[in-house]
């Protein structure tokens, strides 16, 4: 098992539990390296390895865009038509369920984007706020999947629910998202029964758990990555969102110091704390 961190001042790659130092290669240029897990590998005999703490690891990002898919899962469909009602809107979530074209928007750059065991925000201007635990594909710029990491799509689903024209302000701000705590470099897919778990804590007590598998997942991951490509270039590569299948109820919001924990099989544990 191979996974890609990201610390302030180096790149470390785990094998089978043995950290080694990448320091000398820049993150954008590897992450875009063709075939990337096997130039890891051949770096490997002439690399060092070294004692490091990873509590201080960063989201695994520097030039990339981050991307995100919507209603790839059924209780996903659900929970947007639920919030739309009001407003009109679910028929649209029911149609693009079933099109043969995915629901995919631009969900955050690097510079909005939190790691693990930092804050994200919730909208001032927002009354209903929810995590959404997603597993986030992480796409070189030819377009290849390289691997794996945990996304946390933070959204409000007041604003949404307004109007489904409103997506971009409940989904695009400051502190919206969160990704790691690495990349799972591996050329084969995930099994389908890897398990995605949330968990929102609050003064110590958990308010909120559920767990879905990814094998509840609609859309192909390649179908994903061919709808985002078609039209779009990212010459530092992309991260892209997958869509939730986990929907807190809607007696559940966010509030300031709630703890969001997420974790995805054979990745690890992505925790950040709302601000």
């Amino acid at each position: 098992m191979m996974k890609l961190y990201k610390l302030e001042k180096t790149t470390v790659v785990e094998v089978d539990g043995d950290l080694y130092d990448l320091s000398t290669h820049d993150w954008d240029e590897l992450y875009n390296t063709p075939n990337l897990r096997a130039y890891i590998t051949s770096l490997l005999s002439a690399a060092n390895t070294i004692e490091t703490s990873l509590d201080q690891v960063q989201a695994p990002i520097q030039s990339q865009e981050v991307w995100a898919s919507g209603v790839t899962y059924f209780r996903s469909k659900e929970g947007r038509q639920e919030e739309s009602k009001e407003a009109g809107g679910s028929d649209f979530y029911e149609k693009v369920y079933h099109a043969e074209r995915p629901e995919l928007f631009f969900k955050s750059s690097a510079a909005r984007t939190s790691g693990p065991n930092q804050k994200v925000r919730i909208r001032r201007d927002s009354t209903w706020d929810v995590p959404e635990p997603e597993l986030t594909l992480a796409i070189n710029s030819s377009g290849h999947i390289i691997g794996y990491t945990i996304g946390n799509d933070m959204s409000s689903r007041s604003i949404e629910g307004e109007n489904p024209l409103y997506l971009p302000q409940a989904k695009t701000y400051d502190g919206c998202a969160a990704l790691g705590p690495c990349i799972l470099l591996t050329d084969e897919p995930l099994a389908k029964d890897t398990a995605i778990s949330l968990s929102i804590t609050r003064s110590g007590d958990i308010i909120f758990s559920d767990t879905i598998a990814i094998s509840q997942i609609k859309r192909k991951f390649d179908d994903l990555v061919s709808f985002l490509f078609r039209e779009c270039s990212f010459p530092k590569g992309c991260f892209l969102m997958t869509g939730t299948g986990i929907v807190p109820p809607s007696d559940i919001t966010l509030q300031s110091k709630d703890t969001i924990r997420i974790t995805v099989d054979a990745i690890g544990i992505l925790e950040n704390t709302v601000e």
